[in-house]
């Protein structure tokens, strides 16, 4: 009987707990995905709360873009957020592999793939950051998350809850903190969460350029010593790069007057598309590899780039941020219909066996391409091209790669697959 009285007790005091605040700290992509997955999958009774200060300067002007995989796609269609932006988007139809010397006469293809996962499903948009962010954020208000333009400034966790303390004074008891404040994440360092990782020593130069012809949705990636030139399509003749360069090569570049800038981008560009032009002021960030320790502290949980972040190469980053989102979001709904405390400990371990091992293996795999790739070794050279073309030639393995790429292989949560919570 004691330990039945015991077990109604938790249940009960899970209960409790479940209809105390969530705080999102962080309202990007992944912290507003996870706002809206909550909302939809709790309910209205739980107050969502979302900081971050960059409220203040909605809408969003941010000119880069993003590929969201079609396994996101599909979160964002759930949460009734795709239909906002399906419009500007920018379906990638097929993709190219290249590897070459920057000053090779030609730039064989030894990769091509179309870009369906099922008939009539592209693996991939290419979308304009400020459109998603903007109707992301505009969702989460309708649904009734609150979207508050300030900080969080502390927390203190204990195990019955958190009691976060936003910027301008407000105090919030919650049952969780959710981290989600990007590579630099004050709330990741508040939890002692210490990070495993390393600097490449390059940048990755962003920039959106018109161009005279149709790209016709194709995606481009041409394998340069120096590191991936990735030429994205985007609506309307104009495409998004990634172009990877030595820290110092970036620096260079970006400071250079426009004709010499100009000069550079069509070495690396070509004329395939017509006459190329920079829309925007090109921008270099830097690049590295780090994975958080732990994804989960004391009724704390760490999403997006506060848990890791890998090499553009295979334009997953975002898109592992999502993923954690919607699995996060499974396990404390899940916990949630149970009547368990959806910001105890073993719920949270939940979360992490699952995002943390798939985080690691893509942050090996995207290491290990980018050591394969930036180089000048004619040897490596000749063993990739080899790989490529296999996987070219194999229809299975040309299969596996494009789920892979398209964030369906694995265990995949529910929102990836295009079911609600």
């Amino acid at each position: 009987m004691a330990g039945f009285e015991a077990r109604a007790v938790e249940r009960y005091r899970g209960s409790m707990s479940s209809q105390r605040s969530i705080v999102i700290g962080g309202g990007a992509f992944a912290g507003l995905g996870l706002a809206l997955a909550l909302r939809q999958g709790l309910g209205p009774d739980i107050p969502i709360i979302v900081a971050d200060p960059a409220f203040a300067m909605r809408p969003s002007r941010d000119p880069r873009a993003s590929a969201i995989v079609a396994a996101c796609r599909r979160l964002f269609e759930v949460v009734g957020v795709w239909d906002q932006v399906a419009e500007s988007a920018q379906p990638i139809l097929d993709m190219v592999v290249t590897d070459s010397n920057l000053e090779d006469a030609t730039r064989p293809v030894f990769l091509t793939f179309g870009g369906e996962v099922e008939p009539g499903e592209p693996f991939a948009h290419m979308v304009e950051n400020r459109h998603l962010t903007n109707a992301l954020a505009t969702r989460a208000e309708a649904q009734g998350v609150e979207l508050s333009a300030v900080a969080v400034s502390s927390y203190d966790s204990n195990a019955e809850g958190t009691r976060v303390t936003l910027s301008d004074g407000r105090i919030i008891d919650a049952s969780l903190l959710v981290a989600a404040d990007g590579a630099k994440s004050k709330l990741r360092e508040r939890a002692g969460i210490a990070t495993h990782g390393w600097d490449y020593d390059q940048s990755g130069i962003v920039v959106t350029v018109g161009h005279e012809r149709d790209h016709g949705g194709r995606a481009e990636e041409h394998f340069l010593p120096a590191g991936p030139f990735a030429i994205l399509p985007l609506k309307n003749n104009r495409s998004s790069l990634v172009w990877t360069e030595s820290r110092r090569e970036a620096a260079r570049i970006i400071e250079l007057p426009d004709n010499e800038f100009q000069a550079e981008l069509e070495r690396r560009f070509g004329l395939h598309l017509g006459e190329v032009k920079a829309l925007d002021k090109p921008r270099a960030f830097p690049l590295g590899y780090f994975v958080a320790r732990s994804f989960i502290g004391e009724r704390l949980a760490l999403v997006g780039d506060a848990a890791h972040v890998i090499h553009p190469i295979a334009g997953q980053g975002l898109n592992m941020g999502l993923k954690d989102a919607a699995a996060l979001a499974e396990v404390i709904v899940d916990a949630a219909r149970l009547g368990i405390d959806h910001g105890q400990a073993d719920v949270l371990e939940r979360y992490q066996r699952w995002r943390r091992f798939d985080t690691v293996a893509m942050g090996v795999a995207t290491n290990s391409l980018n050591m394969l790739f930036s180089n000048k070794s004619a040897l490596l050279r000749t063993v990739r091209d080899i790989g490529l073309g296999l996987v070219d030639r194999v229809p299975p393995l040309k299969s596996a790669f494009i789920r892979q790429a398209a964030g369906l292989s694995g265990e995949v949560p529910r929102l990836l697959k295009g079911e609600a919570l």
